[in-house]
């Protein structure tokens, strides 16, 4: 009974200076509308010069299916602490508009990126972008440009699609004995033009390199692998790169290593088990290698950043059957190790649904970060969070 009691006692400890060491890294927490019925999901924010934050997500009463799905934004002013009334961002009459990506190239010129879900497909998405010089203001940016950014791989896509799927591991998998293998499948839609030409998705924000190249990573329903968006002009006119293969590998993440490569970190679209992608370019971003899984569990989404400090954070749903658990996971070994984690959301009931974050790093340090806050149904918000990752515990 004592011991039993003395272990209870400890448990208790252990447990409160955890909460307390959680509650020490996490500065700032707000939503950004109350909770509401309709479906808001798929949020960005970014960091204006003049120390505002502008964030977007998609709203309506769905997502692909509806057609009064569009993109709403809220600002938060510098020095404030409540996020103004949200504000109409973008809208394609009559289709639904979703996964915005908000971010400034070199010269401060702010770009909205986003898709207008052509014939209620995923895979029939447009790519859309605005810009402004003028975003200070209260309200809505007022956009000075308008335009689609329009893709067109070549014949190297295909045959990267195919060199690439002899480069992971055997995969057999089919719905039956004469029927085509899941490879074969793709490797063959990927000769076709006007499918690698058209549903290309975004989800996060793009890569900044030097001489005005963005890296902007992009992902295909159809193909379930990756690609990315390439402009070596700060964003005046695209380029597709050669594309990510895996069985699965969505949504990536990129950032650079202290060797200059490129590495992605991806969802998991795939097969079992579901871990985190990753993919290494060595060219800036023009190829990548065959993705190979992490021992990172992963059902939902991934969110990478360089921090300043040479770190690296993560931010995802680091569980194999749900979105009920957001967590922050930070490493001093570009990856291979993760000795710091902090729990954004860690819902026991798991009923609750929190994904899809965006992550960015002020000059102060700090991590700021909006996602998906889904409690249960008929409840949905997006959630605004400031992290201070020299606080974040030691998992």
């Amino acid at each position: 009974m004592i011991k039993k009691l003395v272990l209870t006692i400890a448990g208790n400890l252990i447990f409160q200076v955890f909460t307390l060491a959680q509650n020490a890294a996490v500065k700032q927490e707000l939503f950004i509308f109350p909770h509401q019925e309709k479906h808001v999901h798929g949020s960005s924010i970014v960091s204006l010069p003049n120390g505002d934050f502008l964030t977007a997500w998609f709203q309506g009463s769905g997502e692909r299916t509806e057609d009064d799905v569009l993109i709403m934004g809220a600002r938060l002013k510098k020095g404030e602490s409540k996020w103004s009334e949200p504000f109409l961002m973008a809208d394609t009459p009559h289709i639904p508009d979703c996964n915005p990506v908000l971010f400034l190239n070199a010269g401060g010129k702010l770009f909205l990126v986003w898709i207008a879900v052509q014939a209620n497909l995923w895979e029939q998405s447009i790519l859309r972008f605005k810009t402004s010089v003028d975003y200070t203001k209260s309200g809505a940016p007022v956009w000075n440009w308008q335009d689609n950014i329009l893709l067109k791989p070549d014949k190297s896509f295909a045959e990267e699609v195919e060199k690439k799927f002899k480069d992971l591991p055997e995969y057999s998998a089919g719905w039956a004995g004469y029927a085509p293998k899941y490879d074969d499948m793709v490797i063959e839609a990927s000769k076709d033009v006007p499918k690698r030409s058209i549903g290309w998705m975004t989800r996060i924000k793009p890569l900044l390199l030097e001489k005005g190249r963005i890296v902007l990573p992009l992902y295909s329903d159809g193909f379930n692998f990756s690609i990315t968006a390439i402009s070596d002009d700060h964003g005046a006119t695209w380029r597709p790169g050669l594309p990510i293969v895996g069985r699965g590998p969505i949504q990536p993440a990129i950032i650079r290593k202290k060797n200059g490569d490129l590495v992605a970190f991806m969802r998991d679209s795939g097969d079992e088990p579901t871990r985190v992608h990753v993919s290494e370019s060595s060219d800036n971003g023009e190829s990548w290698k065959a993705t190979q899984k992490t021992d990172i569990p992963n059902t939902a989404s991934v969110e990478l950043l360089a921090l300043k400090d040479g770190r690296w954070a993560f931010l995802g749903n680091d569980i194999d059957n749900g979105r009920y658990q957001l967590s922050l996971r930070i490493s001093d070994d570009e990856g291979k190790t993760w000795k710091w984690k902090l729990f954004l959301e860690n819902d026991l009931s798991k009923k609750g649904g929190y994904s899809y974050p965006s992550l960015i790093q002020t000059t102060d340090g700090m991590l700021h970060m909006t996602y998906s806050h889904h409690p249960e149904k008929g409840k949905k918000s997006i959630k605004y969070v400031v992290v201070d990752p020299t606080k974040v515990p030691k998992s």
